[in-house]
């Protein structure tokens, strides 16, 4: 594998920060290095990409695509949930001859075409959806991504959003309680508010505050373990982000016009899949009145693959190069 067909990729977001390197030189792409590091290890993004680089002992790639959580502009990012920043000028100081940094959630769109069809699986019923339509990808995590692949005559876009903080459209007696509990805690209650591990800890919150119980605050993992035993305050908390999260991204089917599909990612899907299949995700997801029928036919995907960032970090850096 020579030097210029390999891409030092990166995922790093407001837990942790990975890093590989790609061999580009086939598809699909080979990583090697892959090195899982703790955001809090470092004060910078830029201590924690040297000491990749130091752990990977292998030759510097010429190029670096780094997914960022966050929102990219001209070339620069801060991070949305960790005080760090970086920038391609940065990258290419570092000895990069070509630099991308590209929104996380925008090097996922990118990784739909060119992960092997194994690294998806249907939420709720299969459908083929309409190939060359755009895409939505979105997930609960941290916090709530969202972004589209964009798609026209044979063309495609990404565009990287902050969906995650558009107001939470509550249906339903005990959503509207859940928003009006929340409304006084936080003003504005947006999406991430309600679905994201916080999130998850928000709405178990407000529904004991609801029911008139003083129960001690529990994390989003006990909520999540002890609904799976049957708890029956933790699986009311959990039948209302699983019904919120298809409301959500049926929402978010129609703005982008996804006949594509939408393919969900972040890391809290994977971990509740079971129960989400099972629950109220895909109805809510369907149910958009006059156009239900729209939203239907579209496919409701979770990515597996937990590599998806740099696959499509990659490819991003390929294409804008204008590399096959």
């Amino acid at each position: 594998m020579s030097r210029d067909s390999k891409i030092l990729v990166g995922d790093v977001g407001g837990t942790h920060a990975r890093f590989a390197i790609v061999d580009a030189s086939q598809k699909p792409f080979r990583l090697d290095y892959q090195v899982d590091f703790g955001g809090d290890e470092f004060e910078s993004f830029a201590a924690a990409l040297r000491k990749y680089l130091d752990c990977a002992g292998a030759e510097q790639p010429s190029a670096a695509a780094i997914a960022v959580a966050g929102p990219v502009t001209a070339g620069s990012a801060h991070f949305t949930n960790r005080g760090w920043h970086a920038s391609e000028d940065d990258l290419r100081k570092a000895g990069f001859r070509q630099a991308l940094l590209i929104n996380d959630f925008a090097a996922l769109a990118f990784s739909v075409s060119t992960l092997e069809p194994e690294a998806f699986r249907s939420v709720g019923p299969e459908r083929e959806g309409l190939a060359g339509e755009p895409i939505t990808i979105l997930g609960a995590g941290t916090g709530f991504g969202v972004s589209c692949l964009a798609r026209y005559r044979g063309r495609s876009v990404p565009i990287a959003t902050e969906g995650g903080h558009i107001g939470f459209a509550p249906r339903g007696e005990t959503e509207i309680a859940v928003l009006r509990v929340l409304q006084k805690r936080f003003g504005h209650v947006s999406v991430e508010r309600i679905l994201s591990g916080p999130g998850q800890e928000n709405v178990y919150a407000a529904l004991e505050e609801i029911a008139g119980r003083k129960s001690p605050p529990l994390t989003a993992e006990e909520i999540t373990k002890r609904a799976q035993e049957g708890d029956t305050a933790c699986r009311a908390a959990l039948d209302l982000f699983c019904s919120a999260y298809g409301a959500v991204a049926g929402d978010f089917a129609l703005a982008h016009g996804a006949r594509g599909g939408v393919f969900i990612a972040g890391g809290i899907a994977a971990k509740i899949e079971r129960y989400l299949q099972n629950s109220d995700f895909r109805a809510r997801f369907e149910d958009k009145g006059r156009l239900s029928y729209f939203v239907q036919p579209i496919p409701t995907m979770l990515i597996l693959e937990k590599n998806a960032a740099f696959v499509g970090a990659a490819d991003a850096l390929l294409e804008f190069r204008g590399e096959p």
